[in-house]
């Protein structure tokens, strides 16, 4: 009885396991309703375009059809300009009418859409103004729902509540604000002592069809978290924290921060002495000038000393390093963290009188191209400051 029960129940399996395959390998019913999408439709805006087409189909039929086209909205410039339209089905044809976003400009579509074997061929012409573009794209292939959904990603990084700065940057700012309100947002960043990066100013095509752009800034790391909380508040904002930016935690040192501050403030000046004279005795140099900008808080180190390149034409190499000093982490922390950044090195002929002129190619130290000796200077660094590197494989401060 027990080995028929087995017999059985091994029966009773291996069918469910062949009604299973059998039901994942069926054919979809031929009036089955489903959304494909095609983003590669060659041609479109002299090739320029990102375009979306997405289409409703009953089988093998298209009962609707929408066109997304984003677009640089002149020759060789960085704006945008994008148009939507519903497209009338008419057998293999698709056409439309509609008004581009930005410039207002008619826009007529007229596409003759074919199916061959596994891809798709489209045949015609979009007109946007006076402009019309002649479009032939074969070999275009579909994605399902979720195929087009993986392959919509964004780049935006915003941090609103980190734990501390290992994974973004202190002095990075990101705010995602609608696009009707940006232009009011910028206007009153006007007069602070804030960098607007102005790459970030260009709205993308993703940031077209979402209706939200991200708009990076550097701000003083000890005035980014009031900075944040007020542009929260700001009309439009969806979202403001911090994102990647400045900070490489290899060339990161953490430490203690009660020598180094004064009452709340940093005492700048003790700091960039200290730094100056580690980074002087590293890279065998002088300090000749330390500056802290106001709008990002960063601490730019200028250094010179004679050159070895040709040392009868005593010529001069000039060295500068950047260096940021922030809290580790947002909010109350005894501690501090200094990042540093790689020597850059130029050589000049500092001599009264007529003058050599050096191309960049020219002008470099080897220093520059020694990471091992570069990060050796943080090594001093985390000394002089007795403080902490950080430990990639273990992401703790070690």
């Amino acid at each position: 009885m027990h080995a028929l029960r087995l017999c059985l129940i091994g029966l009773m399996t291996t069918a469910s396991g062949v009604a299973d395959a059998q039901l994942k390998s069926a054919p979809k019913p031929a009036n089955t309703i489903e959304t494909r999408y095609f983003t590669s439709v060659d041609g479109l805006m002299d090739g320029n375009a990102d375009v979306i087409l997405k289409e409703t189909r009953q089988g093998k039929t298209v009962t609707a059809a929408t066109l997304d086209v984003c677009y640089p909205a002149d020759r060789g410039s960085a704006r945008k300009d994008r148009f939507v339209t519903t497209l009338a089905i008419n057998g293999t044809m698709l056409t439309g009418t509609t008004t581009s976003e930005a410039d207002k400009l008619p826009v007529s579509v007229k596409l003759n859409r074919r199916p061959t074997g596994e891809t798709f061929e489209f045949k015609g012409q979009i007109t946007v103004g006076q402009t019309t573009t002649e479009v032939t794209s074969t070999d275009n292939t579909d994605l399902s729902e979720a195929e087009f959904r993986d392959s919509q990603s964004s780049d935006d990084t915003i941090a609103v509540a980190p734990k501390d700065f290992t994974e973004v940057s202190p002095e990075s700012i990101a705010v995602k604000i609608k696009l009707d309100t940006a232009s009011d947002f910028l206007r009153s960043l006007r007069g602070q002592n804030v960098e607007v990066a102005l790459s970030s100013l260009n709205v993308a095509c993703d940031a077209l069809r979402a209706g939200q752009q991200t708009i990076y800034l550097t701000v003083d790391p000890d005035k980014a978290a009031a900075f944040v909380a007020k542009a929260k508040t700001a009309p439009g904002v969806v979202a403001a924290g911090w994102s990647t930016g400045l900070v490489e935690m290899d060339r990161a040192v953490r430490f203690s921060a009660a020598e180094w501050r004064d009452g709340d403030a940093l005492n700048r000046d003790k700091l960039a002495t200290a730094i100056g004279n580690v980074l002087a005795t590293s890279l065998s140099t002088k300090l000749i000038s330390s500056h802290w900008s106001d709008s990002s808080g960063k601490l730019l180190l200028t250094f010179k000393r004679p050159s070895q390149v040709f040392p009868a034409l005593q010529l001069t190499e000039t060295t500068e390093v950047t260096a940021l000093v922030a809290p580790d982490k947002p909010g109350a922390t005894d501690k501090l963290m200094l990042w540093v950044s790689g020597p850059v090195t130029t050589t000049s002929d500092d001599s009264s009188g007529a003058k050599l002129t050096f191309s960049a190619a020219e002008s470099f130290s080897e220093e520059d191209s020694d990471p091992k000796s570069d990060l050796a200077t943080v090594a001093m660094l985390a000394k002089a400051f007795n403080g902490q590197r950080w430990d990639a494989d273990k992401a703790v401060w070690k």
